[in-house]
């Protein structure tokens, strides 16, 4: 008897919610960084545990939107969560209940229709057992959660349990994706996503907020290969210079970082092609959200 079915991960920015997704997968399908807010769209990586396919949808950070941007991706975490089939809280232990964890304890019964929600406290390695006892019991007095799990997602601790617990509460019924697919997303988008990742690792404080990466061209080519061409938009030409760098240097680095792991991803040869562009109005044009796989009325 086959199980499938959607989990949705949501929580605050930061709590760790690519990196559990990742390793659920056993694969890198979203980006990880030290900066908050860097996951834009649902994300979905697809992980199979004995007879059940499990589909994680990685949400957007829950926090206080400012910004068109920020409204759509809030939307989009919380329609995430309405369409799946149990929602996972992750709640990072060594921050405990934050005013960001007690909104979205307060949203939790509008948008569960009754459906399981499961607890999981991230980055135990960071705090004493004592401290992860209060912060469980703390936790369960203010929602009745379905299970408690204390888990390292970046060391893998507790990860295996949690996922035996999904599988066994998903619904019974054919599985969703072939057996080989690690993650729905087309791939244009997903070595959009492994420039911007490179480029955030690399730059600093808001720009990485006020650039996007889109794949505009993807070329097979006959020797097995693929060219493929993307442009990075940011919204002023001093934005531009910071991403091309002293004598192109911080370009140069990304694209081979990038193409790397993209190669590496492919099991092929990429040659990845990068172009910078100014476009002040980007985070109004609904062309770029829909690139980005967020709705743009949404951040009305």
């Amino acid at each position: 008897m086959t199980r499938a079915g959607f989990v949705a991960l949501i929580g605050e920015p930061n709590a760790g919610k690519s990196t559990l997704l990742n390793r659920m997968v056993g694969a890198k399908v979203a980006i990880v960084t030290h900066k908050v807010q860097t996951t834009r769209a649902r994300i979905r990586g697809i992980a199979i545990e004995d007879e059940t396919q499990i589909v994680f949808v990685d949400t957007p950070g829950l926090f206080q939107p400012r910004r068109r941007l920020d409204r759509a991706m809030v939307a989009a975490a919380w329609g995430g969560a309405a369409d799946a089939d149990i929602i996972v809280l992750l709640v990072e232990a060594h921050r405990g209940v934050t005013e960001g964890v007690k909104r979205i304890l307060d949203a939790l019964p509008e948008v569960t229709g009754g459906r399981n929600v499961a607890l999981v406290i991230n980055k135990i390695d960071r705090v004493k057992p004592e401290a992860l006892l209060g912060l469980t019991r703390d936790l369960n007095d203010r929602f009745t959660f379905a299970e408690t799990f204390l888990i390292s997602a970046e060391k893998g601790h507790g990860v295996d349990k949690l996922r035996q617990w999904l599988a066994g509460e998903l619904p019974e019924g054919p599985w969703l994706y072939p057996e080989d697919q690690i993650a729905d997303l087309p791939m244009r988008m997903i070595a959009a996503e492994m420039t911007r990742e490179k480029l955030t690792l690399r730059l600093h404080q808001e720009l990485p907020y006020q650039m996007t990466v889109e794949t505009e061209s993807w070329e097979e080519r006959k020797d097995g290969s693929a060219r493929v061409e993307q442009v990075i938009y940011v919204v002023r030409d001093g934005h531009k210079g910071i991403v091309l760098g002293h004598k192109g240097e911080t370009i140069k680095a990304v694209s081979k970082a990038a193409r790397e792991e993209l190669s590496e991803f492919l099991g092929r040869k990429v040659h990845l092609f990068l172009q910078v562009k100014v476009r002040p109005n980007w985070l109004e044009e609904a062309e770029r959200y829909s690139q980005m796989g967020l709705d743009f009325k949404d951040g009305n």
